[in-house]
């Protein structure tokens, strides 16, 4: 636990517990600013631990926690409101992005991702062992969530179970429009973290992608009417490779016959944009650019009407975009003519990076919601050889992460909420979840559900705090 400690400074040098801070002069303020120093690996096969920079509550040195701000049901803030609608939606009120909930409540979503019994019959046969049934695990995790500060579930969560239970959670749903379609039609099989399509390339110009996303989207019809769901995601970082273009026409249609409508269609606009006699040699990266953008145009077309059609109430949240897709002004444009939020799932980032998430909401003219991000302790015996997040030595290191991101994205008005990745630690000894989640410390909950209170117990002192700290931000 973090705690607000007496500062003994000897030499210029703070010390809170074990943690070394260095004191430097605040730019902007007559008071000293302190960061702390944490130490931090993106992979445990590094040489060395890299000290970063690092804020947390006690580092604000004008801020005083505690001052907590009245909340309703949802978690919004009864202080500041505006009109309700029954349900979410996104505004801009003085410069900052909100949520506001469906009360007329301005809200930000704490959430944490990935809160579920169990993927497959390994991990549910464990929670069944500790809690007995499901309603005795949704009892317990709504329960954790609510005591730590947390107002909502973020992907993959078993919001209809925990919706259920005396605190539940303001919720995301999480589906495969374009992953499932390719699978039925064997164009699509898991790879590290997402799904993998045929050299990266997803069929969005196939011709029956149209008539399945309004099919599918009949999956959405249960919670329509939903008060607690904010929305729905349509994919999960869906593959974008910057030569997408070459990769479409270069294709083995022989090996994968229902790619053919992508080249055929790769090969129209090409035509149509640089003359019929165009072809590879007369790529550039401007054309690269601007055809990633015409599949994604194609796809969220398609899929935002699908779901607008069957949950008119809620909103759509995008692709989760990862990777290259976060660095690419054309894609952040498309998705802003289609989507409510921008959803990032955020990684290789200690701090988020201004000019970068500036460009999001620039480009898209929508607020953005982080849907992943996490580090994992060096401290819980797991190897941590899988998945993205940052890797530091303790349980409070993390906590520390937490408060630095979290800090990060309240100061730049405009992020509506944050999904920490996730509930429960992967088991080492489940090898059937995807490669990415088999053995890492990723939950705050061990894969028995024991929490980490060295981590939770900050968390906390940060949620409990964030409408505090949004005002605090927006004072300076």
């Amino acid at each position: 636990m973090i705690h607000r400690a007496k500062w003994f400074v000897l030499s210029g040098v703070v010390s809170i517990g074990s943690v070394s801070l260095a004191m430097a002069q605040a730019k902007d303020a007559d008071t000293q600013q302190v960061r702390i120093t944490v130490d931090v690996k993106k992979k445990p096969a590094d040489a060395k631990w890299v000290p970063r920079e690092t804020r947390t509550i006690e580092t604000l040195s004008d801020f005083t926690p505690g001052n907590a701000v009245e909340m309703d049901q949802y978690g919004g803030r009864v202080d500041m409101q505006t009109e309700a609608t029954g349900f979410f939606y996104p505004k801009k009120i003085d410069g900052r992005w909100w949520l506001v909930d469906p009360d007329g409540n301005l809200f930000i979503h704490k959430a944490i991702a990935g809160v579920y019994a169990g993927l497959n019959d390994y991990s549910r046969g464990t929670t069944l062992r500790v809690f007995g049934s499901e309603e005795n695990w949704a009892d317990f995790s709504a329960d954790l969530l609510q005591k730590y500060g947390f107002n909502g579930c973020g992907g993959w969560s078993e919001a209809l179970l925990l919706r259920e239970t005396d605190h539940p959670p303001v919720y995301t749903q999480s589906w495969d429009f374009m992953a499932d379609f390719a699978e039925e039609r064997e164009i699509a099989w898991q790879v590290s973290g997402h799904m993998g399509f045929p050299d990266k390339v997803w069929p969005v110009f196939h011709p029956d992608f149209e008539a399945y996303c309004d099919t599918y989207a009949q999956k959405l019809a249960g919670t329509k009417d939903d008060p607690y769901c904010i929305g729905h995601f349509s994919d999960n970082e869906l593959q974008v490779p910057v030569d997408m273009l070459d990769r479409t026409l270069k294709l083995d249609l022989e090996k994968y016959p229902e790619m053919k409508y992508n080249v055929e269609e790769a090969n129209r606009w090409l035509a149509e944009r640089k003359g019929g006699s165009a072809n590879l040699d007369d790529i550039n990266d401007a054309d690269r650019d601007e055809f990633i953008a015409y599949m994604f145009d194609r796809y969220f077309q398609l899929t935002t009407a699908a779901i607008r059609n069957v949950a008119p109430n809620h909103l759509c949240l995008g692709s989760r975009l990862h990777g290259a897709a976060t660095r690419m002004p054309l894609v952040l444009k498309t998705a802003g003519k289609y989507v409510d939020i921008i959803s990032v799932n955020y990684y290789y980032k200690w701090d988020p990076d201004p000019e970068q998430i500036a460009m999001w909401v620039e480009q898209s003219g929508k607020p953005f919601i982080i849907t992943e991000w996490y580090a994992k302790g060096h401290d819980t015996g797991l190897e941590n050889t899988s998945g993205a997040g940052w890797l530091v030595k303790t349980q409070a290191d993390r906590a520390r992460f937490y408060h630095n991101f979290s800090l990060g994205l309240m100061e730049s008005k405009n992020c509506v909420g944050w999904h920490w990745f996730k509930y429960v630690d992967n088991d080492p000894n489940d090898l059937s979840v995807d490669p990415s989640n088999r053995n890492s410390n990723k939950g705050v909950v061990t894969y028995d559900y024991k929490p980490y209170t060295e981590l939770l117990e900050p968390m906390k002192q940060l949620n409990d705090n964030v409408y505090s700290l949004i005002d605090y931000f927006d004072g300076k």
